[in-house]
């Protein structure tokens, strides 16, 4: 079977830069407390009205496809990875479909979170091998700023997260010695509500409660989302900093090494490490682990701070464009975050 390359990629980030000190006026925090356990300086928002999770991933993608020497007719599937998509249904795939009027071709909504672009990746390279598809267009891409919560209450989760998009087009390689050499997913769910956001849902935990016994279906149904979701502030992301950070330092390299030996290499043989973005000091902890230099692991959360599916497509995308990976280059990218889900993915440049 042939590998699949990645033929072209882009990216896309808002004009808008806000850094920890505009955040000052939302909530209790500073520069140094954010820097400090995080690494950001400042993050990227998005255009409240006109900017969505579907139009910043349009934009990485027409860069990804016009670098791939083809046009939008020419893709013939498209993966699309965000945890934050314009609506709770239908997924952005589509709207992708619709925005850049493509032939009708199947789209993939992936929602794995942090891990969601490399879960798409690998769906994409599937497809390659097989020969059922010739041009994937992948794509993780996050409008956070839209759904956190700004104010001292949320600040352990708002101060972390920014918005992007990152794309790239998979075609089958021309050669042997370039591609992806093979992709590697994990989950596990025992502790999937430590980084989570519970409402809107259909888990019912609310209805368990006796007083609410006597409801119908009709009534539960017309509060699936109600006003006392939003007074008591159970509509945004919740975090377990420490827990979420102690499962991080585990997994990354576990999967980082899986993929290494799978192939018969080590962290020596490795061009770059391309973290998924979620904590600068998650990423220095197992840079230290692997006993990898600097020049080896590229981070940019200082910068745009945690695109969760836009991160791993973004970081590689300016990587590329820095002239820090090359023809031949070892790159490994990984990823971790809610469910909790976790993967890598090994290619040659």
């Amino acid at each position: 079977m042939p590998r699949s390359i990645i033929a072209g990629i882009g990216k896309y980030l808002p004009e808008r830069v806000v850094t920890n000190n505009d955040l000052l006026k939302y909530m209790d925090t500073s520069d140094e407390w954010i820097q400090e356990r995080t690494g950001i300086k400042e993050r990227r928002y998005a255009h409240r009205t006109e900017e969505t999770t579907t139009t910043m991933g349009v934009e990485a993608a027409k860069i990804a496809i016009e670098r791939a020497g083809i046009t939008p007719q020419d893709i013939d599937f498209i993966v699309f990875a965000t945890l934050c998509p314009d609506y709770y249904f239908p997924g952005c795939g589509v709207l992708v479909q619709r925005a850049l009027k493509m032939k009708e071709i199947g789209a993939l909504d992936v929602r794995n979170q942090c891990s969601g672009f490399v879960y798409a990746l690998s769906v994409a390279d599937q497809f390659i091998r097989t020969g059922t598809y010739k041009n994937i267009l992948v794509i993780g891409a996050e409008k956070h700023s839209f759904g956190i919560d700004f104010s001292t209450r949320g600040r352990n989760v708002s101060v972390i997260f920014g918005d992007g998009a990152g794309a790239v087009v998979l075609q089958p390689a021309t050669d042997e010695q370039s591609g992806i050499l093979s992709t590697h997913l994990h989950s596990d769910g025992e502790s999937a509500e430590i980084l989570a956001m519970y409402n809107p849902g259909t888990h019912a935990n609310h209805w368990k409660e006796e007083k609410y016994a006597a409801f119908d279906d009709a009534e539960i149904g017309q509060m699936f989302f109600s006003h006392n979701m939003i007074d008591q502030a159970q509509i945004f992301p919740y975090m377990d900093g420490p827990a979420v950070f102690k499962k991080a330092i585990v997994k990354f390299p576990e999967v980082i090494n899986e993929a290494l030996q799978k192939n018969g290499y080590t962290t020596k043989d490795l061009r770059l490490l391309i973290p998924h973005q979620a904590n600068l000091r998650i990423s220095q902890f197992v840079q230290q682990k692997l006993q990898l230099s600097d020049e080896q692991v590229y981070n940019n959360i200082q910068h745009y701070g945690n695109t969760t599916a836009a991160s791993v497509p973004i970081a590689l995308c300016e990587a590329w464009e820095k002239g820090k990976i090359n023809k031949g280059d070892l790159v490994c990218l990984a990823a971790f975050g809610s469910g909790f889900t976790w993967a890598s993915a090994l290619l040659k440049w």
